[in-house]
């Protein structure tokens, strides 16, 4: 954190061209193996080719999902352990998620060709297209452990500071499929099955490179005992990744039922059923192009837009949302003069066969892209929401057009046939995007009525210079555990820090204090997975680590709060306690310090104790309260004086020096 200081005072627009330009690219490149083999498979085989593609596309989706799963998640670890200086798990952490990832894979194998063409007919084969379907997606299939194992290792590899790396390997596997397929196609005459090959040996290519990467890695070594097991580090690397799982599954749930829905009611038209579904795939394809600008251009933001929401810089955020909206609304401004004005130029790119063909696909393209301003708008506004940690107004916003989407693609096609599928997608874009205002006005709002606030310099402390003894306070909500501990620093004579280690992490970080004390806050308890894995709170823990590291380094001290016991775990001369009590004395506690009534005090406590249990669970992935975890666990109905004593007894019972 010490060295993000400059994302809060460089130019907002200088900072987007130089985060967002590389994230578009990456993920331009990353969707160019499916887009390279519609387009020569379109104009080498023709529509129906295009067709048995767009069946296999949801199979591939979810490999890409499982492995962004694993890949994200573990990416996230890295960056937060880094920031925490606990780098000794990094390396399990990367074994264990390139390992699930080709283990899901492996599965994906097994019911793939087990169900073999079952399963292509439940996800939209027809008789016409089957047997492409089948001798593509077998092909496809065999790589998928292997090709899931690269897009896991390229998230990782950024992560660990060489995103020219990855971007690298993905582009040189992208080439080597550009060229493949035409030599395999059109010189060799391998049809589709020249296209498969032509995708798994780029695929092949780029996992090496990224396998070898693992040998000269800069933040962890890999080794035999990183691919062991271990299901507690696996809980938190999946928790990190799950936004990235349920992106890509929401993908696979929308392709799955346009492609059963398109050969239904393209069957009953004058197109029959594999035009529709062959000009879906290709509309696709353009929509993923587009797309995937805009993402990149929420993504590449995120850490920008993250710091100087945590740092109080609401000016810098509202100058960078209009950025985001401004680039996203010219791109798809640009793209959606050419698909209106010039479609069948789009539509030939991936191949013209036929007369039929091509009129459909041409009217259903500006049909379907009509909007696409909305979309991208929308979805980075969520993206937006996600970076400031945001998490009940992102995740529902970040799938509202597709559950639209799928809505009415069910409904508008039986009172205007297999085009209805297309107009599906305008209406859920204006339904979705009015939403999103809605709720973006309020934000924009909310930004505009708070002062830029800065760190307060008060509450710094002044930090010891002996060492000594350092007790840590985790406590249930009235248990009086924050008066606990000062009363045991005031008779030990030592400091004692609860808010003072928010001052501290606030200055050294540049985030604002009010937004470190609301990281365990019961508010966000409902999403609080979600909004914990987010890009902002984790630079804010990782800053409040380093804060207790501080305090803790300083000399002997009172900490209360703040997961403590599980960040100066390894210390010595560290006493952990926990402090617990009846339920019906911490409410008469509550009642009492805060004027609540019964009911009321009954759920503070349910809040608090449940935010806080949250909390620890998501950055220890240990249960909060465990009396394994700790030195000594107390119930504070005995008196505040009572247990302050029994804590000094422990102290000075286990011999522990204070200075």
């Amino acid at each position: 954190m010490e060295n993000n200081h400059y994302l809060g005072t460089e130019k907002v627009g200088k900072l987007l061209g130089q985060f967002a330009i590389p994230c578009i690219f990456s993920l331009i490149i990353s969707c160019l193996y499916n887009i390279v083999d519609q387009i020569f498979v379109g104009n080498g085989i023709g529509y129906l080719g295009n067709a048995a593609t767009g069946v296999i596309f949801p199979i591939t989706v979810v490999g890409w999902g499982m492995s962004l799963f694993f890949g994200d998640g573990a990416a996230a670890h890295l960056s937060v352990s880094l920031g925490r200086n606990e780098t000794e798990s990094i390396h399990r952490g990367v074994g264990n998620a390139a390992l699930c990832s080709f283990l899901s894979g492996i599965v994906i194998i097994a019911i793939s060709y087990l169900f073999g063409d079952s399963l292509l007919r439940l996800i939209g084969a027809t008789d016409a297209n089957l047997t492409m379907a089948h001798d593509y997606g077998f092909i496809i299939y065999a790589m998928m452990p292997l090709a899931m194992v690269q897009n896991t290792l390229a998230s990782i590899i950024r992560a660990d500071g060489s995103p020219r790396y990855a971007m690298g390997a993905m582009l040189v596997g992208a080439v080597i499929n550009i060229i493949g397929d035409p030599v395999a196609i059109f010189v060799l005459h391998m049809g589709i099955k020249g296209a498969a090959y032509a995708t798994i040996l780029g695929q092949f290519v780029s996992f090496l490179i990224c396998a070898a990467y693992l040998l000269k890695s800069k933040t962890f070594h890999i080794s035999a005992g990183s691919f062991h097991l271990d299901f507690s580090l696996l809980k938190g690397i999946m928790a990190l990744g799950t936004s990235s799982l349920l992106t890509q599954l929401s993908i696979v749930i929308i392709t799955v039922i346009n492609n059963v829905l398109l050969v239904r009611y393209g069957a009953v038209s004058a197109y029959g059923a594999d035009i529709p579904l062959a000009a879906f795939v290709v509309i696709m394809k353009l929509f993923q192009i587009v797309l995937n600008i805009a993402i990149g251009i929420a993504a590449g933001a995120q850490p920008i837009v993250g710091y100087n929401y945590g740092a109080g810089k609401y000016e810098r955020v509202k100058e960078l949302l209009k950025l985001i909206i401004t680039w996203t609304a010219i791109v798809c401004l640009v793209c959606t003069v050419l698909f209106e004005a010039i479609p069948q130029v789009f539509i030939r790119m991936f191949g013209a066969d036929g007369e039929l063909y091509t009129q459909f696909a041409v009217a259903c393209l500006r049909i379907y892209l009509s909007l696409i301003i909305f979309t991208c708008v929308q979805k980075v506004c969520a993206i937006f929401l996600q970076s400031i940690g945001h998490a009940k107004a992102a995740a529902p916003l970040s799938v509202l057009r597709d559950v639209f989407l799928i809505i009415f693609s069910l409904i508008v096609p039986v009172f205007l046939g297999v085009t209805g599928i297309f107009w599906a997608a305008p209406i859920a874009d204006i339904l979705a995007i009015a939403i999103t205002s809605v709720v973006m006005v309020r934000l924009w709002k909310q930004l505009g009525a708070v002062n830029e606030s800065k760190t307060a310099e008060s509450h710094l402390p002044e930090y010891p210079t002996k060492p000594g003894v350092v007790v840590t306070i985790s406590r249930e909500h009235g248990s009086a555990g924050k008066y606990i501990g000062q009363l045991v620093a005031k008779k030990l004579g030592i400091p004692c820090y609860y808010k003072e280690m928010i001052a501290v992490a606030a200055k050294e970080s540049g985030l604002t204090e009010e937004f470190i004390s609301n990281l365990n806050s019961d508010e966000n308890a409902v999403m609080r997975e979600l909004y914990l894995s987010t890009n902002v709170v984790q630079d804010a823990i990782t800053a409040q680590d380093r804060a207790i590291r501080k305090l803790a380094d300083a000399g002997s001290c009172v900490i209360v709060g703040r997961s403590a016991d599980h960040v100066l775990r390894n210390y010595k001369n560290i006493v952990r306690v926990f402090i617990t009590a009846p339920k019906e004395y911490r409410m008469n506690k509550v009642m009492e310090m805060y004027g609540d009534s019964k009911e009321q005090a009954k759920k503070s406590i349910e809040r608090s104790d449940m935010a806080r249990s949250s909390y620890y669970k998501s950055i220890t992935n240990k249960k909060w309260g465990d009396s394994h975890g700790y030195e000594l666990c107390v119930d504070s109905s005995i008196g505040v004086e009572a247990t302050a004593d029994l804590i000094l007894t422990y102290v000075k019972t286990a011999s522990i020096s204070v200075s």
